[in-house]
């Protein structure tokens, strides 16, 4: 486990999707962090103390948490001399990136030096076995997605959230860098070599007997060509009964890819289906998650509306409105 209180970093960062890691802590386990750091030229914030490092180590920080993301996952300059000032102030660090901390000897050499750990999130067990997509026991449900980080972790936090306080046992099943962190547990699996993602998840939600729920945090998108690799490998592991579609409606085009549209809701929703019925030949529908954090109330709940109108499902945003209806349809 990393040690707890967090100070969390935001850095130079301009883009509020880009410090997602960092938001997800602040937003689910908000208790544990004392703060956030960030440099001058960073316009957002968590809404949490802004600190120094040493401020944050004195407020009883005992982890700097790197928690931003970017295209390739990669440790520029500014972010390693930030992390050195996070190890010399006495904190421990952790990171989601796709570059490990592990392989920058100025870090490893600093944190041995102090007593300090560095953890590597993103770090797939060891013992991953090549998926089957034999028929096992138990109940699922995966979000999936139009696009990159458009809400699919908080949709999945959400309905097991919901689902436990029916009296159902359900959990939050973490695939990715900030589910890992605030769950404290789950296979990062967008660095599973390929072979292995459906096996990673068949790991991830095992059998089970006891009419609970695994509820599976959904990665990238079939229509993102980046990513959609990862979302195949997801679907075929999860073995859904269930599944959920999440969606930014405010998003122009593709995270990353200029001039690449986003497909509609229906073509999205119907291509998952297909795939995911491999594994799962009853695999259905049960619901639309939308992040309407752009729109106004009424315009949101007009959305969500209109969208179930159209497609014949709940459709909510589980921040602003919940997820009931979803969990009535399951």
């Amino acid at each position: 486990m990393i040690p707890a209180p967090y100070l969390l970093y935001l850095g130079h960062s301009a883009d509020f999707i880009g410090i997602k890691t960092s938001r997800g802590l602040a937003t689910f386990r908000r208790d544990d962090c004392v703060g956030e750091f960030r440099h001058d030229d960073c316009p957002l914030t968590l809404d949490l103390p802004r600190l120094t490092m040493a401020e944050g180590a004195a407020a009883g920080a005992k982890t700097l948490v790197l928690g931003i993301a970017n295209s390739g996952g990669s440790m520029g300059e500014d972010l390693i001399q930030d992390a050195i000032a996070g190890l010399e102030a006495g904190m421990n660090i952790a990171s989601g990136l796709h570059q490990r901390l592990r392989d920058e000897p100025r870090l490893v050499k600093l944190a041995e030096s102090k007593g300090l750990q560095l953890f590597d999130v993103r770090d797939p067990p060891a013992d991953l076995k090549v998926g089957n997509g034999y028929a096992r026991a138990g109940r699922r449900l995966l979000t999936v997605g139009t696009d990159c980080s458009v809400g699919k972790m908080y949709a999945t936090i959400a309905i097991a959230d919901a689902i436990r306080a029916r009296g159902i046992k359900a959990d939050f099943r973490a695939t990715g860098q900030t589910g890992i962190l605030i769950a404290g547990a789950g296979v990062p699996i967008d660095a599973v070599v390929a072979d292995f993602i459906s096996g990673g998840i068949e790991m991830l939600a095992p059998a089970r007997d006891d009419d609970g729920w695994d509820v599976i945090e959904g990665q990238g998108s079939l229509f993102h060509p980046s990513f959609a690799g990862v979302s195949t490998g997801l679907l075929h592991g999860a073995q859904p009964e269930a599944l959920v579609l999440c969606h930014d409606p405010s998003r122009e085009h593709m995270r990353g890819l200029p001039g690449r549209k986003l497909p509609s809701l229906a073509e999205c929703l119907e291509a998952n289906l297909q795939v995911a019925r491999l594994t799962s030949p009853d695999v259905r529908a049960v619901g639309i998650c939308l992040n309407t954090s752009g729109l106004g109330r009424e315009q949101a709940l007009e959305l969500c509306k209109m969208t179930e109108a159209a497609l014949g499902l709940p459709c909510t945003d589980p921040i602003a409105f919940g997820v009931e209806a979803i969990v009535d349809a399951l």
